[in-house]
């Protein structure tokens, strides 16, 4: 769960298999649904599935999600970010996401992607100093677009790795002659590396970049603390046109199906490829604990504690961060 989205009760449901379940060598796929409520008004709910056919020649991957999300936005650019001013906004609508890949061999995977939501924006009643109204704010929008993907995973676990790497770079293009009311570019490369120190010990490092092009709504730039990148922020606090972010994390696996972590990175935002500041970087660290929920495939219940330049999070979710 998101620091943003305050606190409350995510139910998971999961099912992890190879496909056919017989073949034990095949990487295995998995299907879910989950649901959302907290006490800042959030609700919502999911369904997902990230299935490996054909032994493993193709990968294809669907999400739909649907429901309202409450939190704060604080306006774009780090100077807004850190200035706190913050504007309360309940956003609802649904998502649906797919993609397909096929394997060209060496662990490479290359394909097409499909995105297509819709949403509609309103302000909360609230008091005191605001941040800026963005123009997204009461009305309906719908965004629609065409991507492409393509990665390299040399891990031999996808659950909890403890050596290999992933490299991976996304493109999403929102045409208003798709039906999207925005026409803007959204790209994203990822790099994960796994180094085992021993048996129990695993190092894994992580580097993402973000950018956008073209004219996105405020909710379409990069925004920091989604996806982990970093923990220590509250997503929304602080988004821009670019993002940057590199952190490291030591694993140790206890005894009695508990582990721990801990945690360091540093990134930013910036408004262009050419204006980050170093006195604008954001860092973060922190640690975590962990429970094994799936012995067979080393799945993790993650609980994170982590302190960013000026304010402390707590997120739960399943797997690695990472």
């Amino acid at each position: 769960m998101s620091p943003a989205l305050g606190t409350g009760i995510v139910p998971i449901l999961g099912y992890i298999t190879p496909i056919p379940a017989s073949d034990k060598a095949v990487r295995p796929s998995v299907v879910g649904a989950g649901g959302l409520i907290t006490d800042n008004g959030t609700r919502g709910f999911g369904i997902a599935a990230d299935l490996y056919l054909d032994q493993a020649r193709y990968e294809w991957e669907s999400v739909y999600v649907h429901g309202n999300l409450d939190y704060n936005l604080y306006g774009e650019g780090f100077v807004n970010g850190n200035a706190g001013h913050k504007l309360p906004l309940e956003q609802s609508g649904q998502l649906f996401f797919t993609k397909l890949l096929r394997d060209l061999g060496k662990d490479v995977y290359a394909g097409a992607r499909f995105l297509t939501g819709s949403s509609f924006i309103t302000l909360k009643p609230t008091s005191g100093e605001l941040a800026l109204i963005p123009p997204d704010v009461g009305i309906h929008t719908n965004l629609r677009a065409l991507g492409m993907e393509v990665s390299r995973d040399s891990r031999p676990d996808r659950f909890y790795p403890l050596k290999g790497s992933v490299i991976d770079f996304t493109g999403d293009f929102f045409m208003k002659g798709l039906g999207s009311r925005y026409s803007f570019q959204s790209y994203e490369f990822t790099f994960n590396k796994y180094v085992s120190l021993s048996k129990k010990q695993v190092l894994a490092y992580n580097l993402y970049f973000c950018g956008t092009g073209g004219k996105p709504p405020f909710y379409g730039n990069c925004i920091y603390g989604v996806n982990s990148e970093l923990r220590g922020y509250t997503a929304g606090r602080y988004l821009d046109a670019f993002m940057l972010a590199t952190q490291l994390e030591y694993r140790l696996v206890l005894p009695w199906r508990f582990g721990i972590v801990g945690f360091g990175g540093i990134g930013g935002v910036a408004p262009g490829a050419d204006q980050w500041r170093i006195n604008q970087m954001l860092p973060a660290g922190g640690t975590g604990l962990r429970y094994v929920l799936s012995k067979k495939y080393h799945v993790n219940l993650r609980n994170d504690y982590a302190w960013g330049k000026d304010n402390f999070t707590w997120s739960v979710g399943v797997g690695e961060a990472f």
